[in-house]
């Protein structure tokens, strides 16, 4: 089975953390975007290149830093002179995207919610799939921007990987004594085929009382007293997402 295959290929590299390879992978196949909130050094980076190397999808990262400005985003960075065209990418791994401005966080929130970006007024169609992988750390707060609300809005899933068991930390001092993991990762998928499989699961069904459960979920968090924000309509539109690439 094509999901077994890609879990398979990334433990290669992730050991000891299922939970969150399946529910990126579920991300992916809701067509979400994933925010990585963690210590340095748990592997965040790592998780989402194998995710790319194992899907067979083009890799791009930035690394946010506070002088790095919204063009860097939509625009310079990734423009290509030679031809004239701009760079694309389906997996773009935003690497302590807490570390830049709000303006420079918001350079993204066109792409996360309707896979385009306009630059000098001009609306590129991102290639599909395309996905978001961000990383934050949430120790020390110096140099560092909260993401607003509508950013985080965007994001299907929060995540935090933390460290691994003893059992996996000998298992991780082992295979990486002589050579990166990551070599080994192969592609067991292309971008055409995981388009197919959104397709899926795009068209599973739910039935009307899951779609009520999903509902009142919501309106609850809309009225409780320990909730500061509700989630949103589109927030609620992730979760229904969500449970079909689950299923």
């Amino acid at each position: 089975m094509l999901t077994d295959n890609i879990k398979s290929e990334i433990k290669k590299v992730i050991v000891g953390k299922d939970e969150i390879i399946e529910k990126v992978l579920t991300a992916i196949l809701a067509q979400g975007h994933i925010l990585l909130e963690d210590v340095p050094g748990v592997g965040k980076t790592s998780l989402a290149l194998a995710f790319s190397k194992a899907l067979g999808l083009d890799c791009k990262r930035i690394q946010f830093t506070p002088d790095t400005m919204p063009s860097d985003v939509t625009g310079f960075s990734v423009f290509e002179k030679s031809n004239s065209d701009f760079v694309m990418t389906n997996l773009l791994v935003a690497d302590e995207i807490n570390r830049t401005s709000s303006k420079t966080q918001s350079a993204l929130l066109e792409a996360m919610e309707e896979g385009k970006v306009t630059v000098d007024g001009t609306t590129h169609k991102l290639p599909s799939p395309f996905i978001v992988l961000a990383t934050e750390n949430p120790i020390g707060s110096a140099g560092t921007q909260l993401l607003p609300v509508s950013q985080l809005d965007r994001f299907m899933f929060k995540l935090s990987m933390g460290y691994p068991d003893i059992k996996s930390q000998v298992e991780i001092l082992r295979d990486r004594h002589r050579s990166d993991p990551l070599d080994d990762v192969k592609a067991v998928c292309s971008a055409n085929e995981l388009v197919q499989t959104i397709d899926v699961v795009r068209q599973t069904f739910i039935c009307d009382e899951v779609y009520e459960y999903i509902a009142e979920l919501a309106e609850q968090t809309r009225h409780h007293e320990s909730v500061q924000f509700g989630i949103s309509p589109r927030s609620a539109l992730a979760v229904s997402r969500a449970a079909k690439a689950y299923a």
